[in-house]
């Protein structure tokens, strides 16, 4: 799988070399420690404005994510990550800070640009990082569709987080799949937001039930441990 190494699609000040640099990172740095397996890549639409959203449970799939894309991403990330080298790194690679719970349109401006050119931006929406299910979603990913007309490319990941109360894993399965890019109308005002991301959050559930299905009932049952009953 080739990188895409166009010098567009992303914020501007970031550095297209350490981009790359930080994709090959994401791509091999954890493979000691987790089996991956990766389903639908090939449904990643190669150009043209998307907005991806995942399920979120612990800090190593953003690193999965962005790495295992066939092109370019740019994720929305929490602001408190953005201190000292680490906070200049993720900016120079394109990385976008946005602090959760503050109405701040700077992050999700920026976010559309990137959107505008062509670009792809990745959201967790659960809004913190839970337990991987999908029973609630922020707005952001819904407000950033309607901004800039993408497509929705829904990624469900199991097996980054340890149950709670199970021994040390080694080289536990970490399964990745992709959906299927899909169009979200999303109406005016308040209420076009809030059943737009109702819809999303239904496709994104969806798909990570899919996922559990496929997991096997030893892994599914850890799923269920971890993250509670699903939506």
């Amino acid at each position: 799988m080739s990188l895409d190494t166009r010098p567009t699609h992303l914020p501007e000040g970031a550095l297209p070399w350490l981009h790359e640099i930080g994709r090959l990172i994401g791509r091999w740095a954890l493979r000691p420690a987790f089996r991956l397996r990766l389903r639908g890549l090939h449904r990643v639409p190669r150009t043209g404005p998307v907005v991806l959203v995942a399920n979120h449970s612990s800090m190593v799939e953003p690193q999965v994510i962005f790495g295992m894309l066939p092109r370019r991403a740019v994720f929305l990330v929490k602001a408190e990550m953005f201190t000292g080298l680490a906070g200049r790194g993720l900016r120079a690679i394109g990385q976008i800070p946005v602090r959760r719970g503050e109405v701040d349109r700077t992050p999700l401006t920026t976010a559309v640009g990137v959107l505008r050119a062509g670009g792809l931006v990745g959201v967790f929406p659960e809004g913190t990082r839970g337990a991987g299910d999908v029973a609630a979603a922020e707005q952001g990913a819904a407000w950033l569709v309607r901004s800039s007309g993408a497509v929705v490319l829904p990624v469900a990941t199991r097996g980054t987080r340890r149950p709670e109360g199970s021994g040390r894993r080694f080289r536990p399965v970490v399964d990745v799949l992709v959906g299927e890019p899909f169009e979200l109308p999303v109406g005016k005002g308040r209420t076009g937001l809030t059943e737009a991301t109702e819809a999303l959050r239904a496709r994104l559930a969806d798909l990570v039930r899919e996922l559990d299905a496929t997991r096997g009932p030893t892994r599914a049952a850890m799923d269920e441990k971890d993250s509670g009953s699903h939506d």
